[in-house]
């Protein structure tokens, strides 16, 4: 098959990442933006409608609910971009409160375009509502956008759904600042972030009965074997999800049930695990409302509105760049 210059440098960025994960001392990791091919985009949405995951719900309500809020404190004109959009479905809720006021112009990012393909057919039926999506990183992907802003206009990004928890604190802080660094005074970040609560109901959320996120993130083993020629037989992993109450946060991990070696050929590169070895594939950090306004603070926004929602502790916070 043959393959373009951008599948090829896909290839090998994945190659060169999952190298560097599975040879770190001590803890290994794969990172975690590696879930989102088309079978992990679509487990994904499975995930966000299982019982136990309440946060996009929560995430959904509020936008419903604030949606005009929002508006009603943006300037005239705004584009809107977003990171990390996915299917778009609960975008459509600030879109369509928009476009009551003014043509738009949205412009999704995402490294998968399966998502963006479904976030055009979900908001494209939008009136008075033009898309145009990227198929990128999110920092690629939105100073592309910048490059797309008329004189007089305003940039109102979403980055939903608490991916921001994704982070580590301190690469979050320093990821919310290099946003801050593409935007302009004016512009407005929707941020939404998962709050903390009870360990139960956390644990639950990334490791619910169906075993939808069990299937999630051994698809990320799949995929290295599809695009790495790599040897991981999923039958010898686990899935495994638990509450750091020090980071508070919640950790994903896939966990060998047997000593084993895998050989992953595109990345030149043989692995030894040794039973009850883990990888670490995801980090889910928990804020409190307070921590927000701080993190905003530090990274040159002021906090302008925040709502919180009651069945789910979450909430979305407006901030301004200042």
């Amino acid at each position: 098959m043959v393959r373009t210059l951008s599948e090829l440098k896909a290839v090998h960025d994945l190659a060169q990442d999952v190298r560097a994960g599975l040879t770190k001392p001590g803890q290994k990791e794969l990172p975690s933006k590696y879930f989102y091919d088309d079978v992990g985009s679509a487990l994904f949405e499975a995930i966000c409608v299982l019982p136990e995951y309440g946060l996009t719900r929560a995430d959904a309500r509020l936008l419903r609910e604030t949606a005009d809020m929002v508006v009603a404190r943006l300037p005239n004109p705004t584009i809107v971009a977003e990171l990390g959009s996915g299917s778009g479905k609960k975008t459509r809720f600030v879109l369509e409160a928009l476009a009551l006021r003014q043509p738009v112009h949205y412009y999704p990012i995402d490294i998968s375009g399966a998502a963006l393909a479904q976030s055009e057919r979900e908001l494209g039926v939008i009136d008075r509502v033009s898309i145009l999506g990227f198929e990128a990183e999110y920092l690629d992907g939105l100073a592309a956008v910048a490059q797309q802003r008329q004189p007089g206009q305003k940039l109102l990004v979403l980055f939903l759904g608490s991916t921001i928890g994704n982070f580590d604190r301190p690469a979050g802080e320093a990821f919310l600042k290099r946003v801050h660094d593409t935007l302009q005074p004016g512009d407005r970040l929707l941020l939404s972030t998962d709050l903390v609560k009870p360990e139960p109901d956390l644990v639950a959320a990334y490791d619910d009965q169906a075993g939808v996120t069990a299937a999630f993130n051994k698809n990320l083993l799949h995929r290295i074997n599809r695009e790495l020629d790599a040897t991981f037989d999923l039958k010898r992993w686990r899935h495994r999800a638990v509450w750091n109450a020090i980071d508070r946060r919640v950790e994903m991990h896939l966990q060998s049930t047997e000593e084993q070696t895998v050989h992953i050929r595109k990345a030149r590169l043989a692995v030894r695990f040794k039973e009850g070895e883990t990888i670490w594939t995801e980090s889910s950090h928990k804020y409190t409302p307070n921590e927000v306004v701080e993190l905003a603070a530090r990274t040159g926004y002021a906090c302008e509105a925040q709502w919180t929602d009651r069945e789910w502790p979450f909430a979305q916070s407006l901030l301004v760049v200042r």
